[in-house]
């Protein structure tokens, strides 16, 4: 076991020591980090509106909108999402800007004194690094992306104003179940009694309801309280309180959108917000890997969908987008995701496929990955990022679409090498 780093030591060291003291990936469960937040007097955030967003796909564009609208109101806003995709400061943002090194690190080092006896995940250090720059910064509104679940996150030790769940499908079903219903009773953890409860799938499973009426949550779901609806350009937005029409259509996905003008509503009077600061922080938000386009010819496109949910999304999106244009696919997945699902959903939309491995323990090889491809498909196998990039560029037209996808290794490797 590495031991603690020395004082000027490296956020890289730091990390790497944090990954060799609890090295089980995932540990879920709230009494260890619940127990180190109390010694470090962040178990509540009680200067801050704190928004918790969970659900399977989708937390990474509903927390950019939101914090999108929310600033151009005027507000101080933090932001806690995972994982990164190209350094580690991504996963704490203050005001729209990272956080520097040093400030990470010395919040490492004040967790690391104050857990004792106790140990903690990788995530767990980074939710905990969040909420001590968070409650240091004395924001307006802190926005936690739940990492995995919700009823056991570390996320899920602060008590939420607003809890969202964006959307409900099959992923981590060895830690939450192999039903829609189990993965939406943990999805919905999140709630709190009396407070907002905002669920943008239109096919919410039962056991948010539930859970919903067990603790006592206003639930808020789309297609009952709130709706949406799509034109070619544009589109349409109707609550209870908000009706927006004509707006420009967002970068990110639609019913995220819908979400956020939810959220923006449950919010109320406790903070102002003009229909401009929505309308437009919605249409300027952006966020990487999610139908970010890194070049123009050939037009390339990476997404870290990779699950079924995402996968159709990301189909129906390069089929309604790029009609008629030749799509060239490379992806890589890790091996305890249902790729076989996947590589089915978006075969449709694909008419050449470059496989990649990962690397690492859960890292799929390209053989396995080819071993589940749909009959009929074209495809070639590589072990290493940098031969997939190089053939799938030089085979692409500059007339095609190339989309790189799969998780946010590979759209991090491939993006690293531009």
């Amino acid at each position: 076991m590495l031991s603690r780093p020395q004082p000027g030591s490296s956020l890289g060291e730091w990390l790497d020591y944090l990954l060799a003291i609890h090295p089980t990936e995932i540990d879920m469960g709230l009494a260890r980090v619940s127990e180190v937040a109390r010694r470090l007097g962040v178990s509540a955030l009680d200067d801050s509106l704190v928004i918790t967003v969970g659900g399977t796909n989708g937390k990474g564009s509903t927390c950019t909108m939101l914090e999108s609208v929310l600033r151009r109101a005027g507000y101080r806003v933090g932001v806690y999402t995972s994982p990164h995709m190209l350094k580690y400061n991504e996963r704490i943002r203050i005001e729209g800007e990272d956080a520097p090194d040093a400030d990470i690190i010395a919040a490492f080092e004040a967790i690391d004194t104050a857990r004792g006896e106790l140990s903690l995940t990788f995530f767990e250090f980074a939710t905990l690094a969040g909420l001590m720059l968070f409650k240091a910064a004395k924001l307006d509104v802190v926005i936690l992306e739940v990492g995995l679940g919700g009823r056991l996150d570390a996320t899920n030790l602060i008590d939420a104003d607003i809890s969202v769940i964006t959307a409900v499908d099959l992923d981590h079903q060895a830690f939450l179940g192999n039903t829609r219903e189990s993965v939406g009773r943990e999805k919905a953890g999140i709630f709190r009694h009396d407070r907002p409860a905002i669920v943008g799938d239109a096919d919410m499973p039962l056991t948010v309801a539930e859970v919903a009426a067990s603790v006592g949550a206003r639930l808020y779901r789309v297609g009952e309280h709130f709706s949406y609806s799509r034109q070619r350009t544009t589109w349409d937005y109707q609550g209870k309180r908000r009706a927006f029409s004509n707006m420009p259509l967002p970068q990110l996905p639609l019913p995220n959108a819908a979400t956020v003008i939810a959220v923006i509503e449950a919010i109320g009077e406790r903070l102002v917000i003009s229909d401009e600061a929505i309308v437009q922080g919605i249409s300027a938000a952006r966020l990487g890997g999610r139908l970010e386009e890194v070049s123009s010819s050939p037009l390339v496109i990476v997404d870290v969908a990779h699950n079924p949910h995402a996968a159709r999304y990301l189909r129906d999106e390069l089929q309604s987008r790029w009609q008629g244009k030749r799509v060239l696919a490379l992806c890589g997945m890790l091996k305890d995701k249902d790729y076989a699902e996947v590589l089915r959903i978006m075969h449709p939309a694909v008419a050449q496929w470059y496989l990649v491995s990962l690397e690492g323990e859960r890292g799929a090889s390209a053989a396995l990955l080819a071993n589940a491809m749909p009959a009929g498909a074209q495809y070639q196998c590589f072990d290493h990022m940098p031969d997939a990039k190089a053939a799938i560029l030089n085979a692409a037209d500059a007339a095609d679409v190339v989309i790189v996808f799969g998780s946010f290794y590979t759209v991090s490797g491939f993006k690293s090498l531009i």
